[in-house]
């Protein structure tokens, strides 16, 4: 493909007008992985008339059996829009085999390590390159896990990331039957006779998600499990991250609960971690959902001007931000 980097090849699929939005879509070849059919699709957001006058980068990273779709609506409402009209450059990446992005050769073998050793360095490096500024990241569920997994794994550096917030991700939710060998081999052998989860028939979202990250999320949660690969330990990488944190929660998110996220942001330096909890408790207008913390009037009232306010500050408003103490 005709390269739109000097880094690797690099397409620009389209650039349209969405009434006061541009939306130019690149669709990146790293080749950096064992599998080098990977392309991966970024949507790029901007205000017509203001293309030479872009803010501060900020890529949004997806959670499970997603799409660009949760950021920005064919519309043009959601967080993506929303930063942009506040002056921010959005960068919307869509993961393998998700949205725009193809399916690759071995999309069913697809991994958080994959996305987060290969991935996300990529898609860093590519806005790098074409912004000349280390981007802010932002990760919902299964993308705030993969940008932990990257920093964790050491995959991500500095020099590509200037603050990172996670919303609803967490890794420490126990499932106490996995932790029993059996019950751990007898869901492996389940689960590899499918290719992939689907997200319409498990009603969890528009798009599936390979088999490759069900083992992987047994292997985490079993008896002797950790939060890494056989190469590194994420884990206890966290502890040497430099970047300022920001987590999440949501006190109605049944999925990943408070303290399950509270407790992977406490594995980063203290001095850079603050922590949020949207519930009513709190001040919100109720006890938000996994979903609900990012999409709805209620979110798009609360919580996105608070988004907004991390990437200016990396700090919030001290009556509803409450930093993380010491322990």
């Amino acid at each position: 493909m005709q390269s739109s980097s000097d880094l690797f090849p690099v397409a620009l699929m389209s650039a349209e007008l969405r009434g006061d939005l541009t939306e130019d879509v690149y669709r990146l070849k790293p080749g950096n992985s064992p599998d080098p059919s990977v392309e991966l699709v970024l949507t790029r957001l901007g205000i017509f008339g203001r293309e030479g006058a872009r803010g501060a980068p900020v890529i949004l990273l997806h959670g499970s059996f997603s799409n660009r779709r949760f950021w920005y609506s064919p519309k043009g409402i959601g967080l993506g829009p929303f930063l942009a009209r506040a002056g921010f450059d959005i960068w919307i990446a869509e993961m393998r085999g998700h949205g725009l992005s193809p399916r690759n050769q071995h999309y069913r073998r697809n991994r958080v390590a994959d996305y987060a050793r290969y991935d996300l360095p990529a898609i860093a490096d590519f806005v790098c390159e074409q912004t000349g500024e280390v981007p802010h990241w932002i990760g919902h569920s299964l993308g705030g896990t993969t940008l932990a997994a990257a920093l964790g794994g050491h995959y991500l550096g500095e020099g590509q990331v200037a603050s990172v917030a996670l919303f609803g991700s967490q890794v420490s939710r126990t499932y106490w039957p996995l932790k029993m060998p059996p019950v751990e081999w007898g869901g492996r052998l389940l689960l590899k006779r499918f290719e992939v989860l689907s997200g319409s028939l498990l009603k969890r979202g528009p798009e599936d998600e390979p088999i490759g990250l069900a083992l992987e999320s047994l292997r985490w949660h079993g008896l002797f499990g950790r939060f890494g690969d056989a190469e590194s330990d994420w884990w206890a990488g966290l502890s040497e991250v430099p970047v300022p944190v920001l987590a999440v929660a949501a006190a109605g998110d049944g999925q990943d609960p408070v303290w399950a996220c509270r407790k992977l942001l406490e594995q980063f330096p203290e001095e850079s971690r603050h922590f949020l909890c949207l519930s009513r408790q709190e001040g919100f207008a109720g006890d938000y959902g996994h979903v609900e913390m990012l999409i709805g009037k209620d979110a798009q009232r609360e919580v996105w001007p608070l988004v907004a306010r991390w990437l200016e500050d990396r700090q919030l408003p001290a009556q509803v931000g409450t930093e993380i103490a010491a322990g």
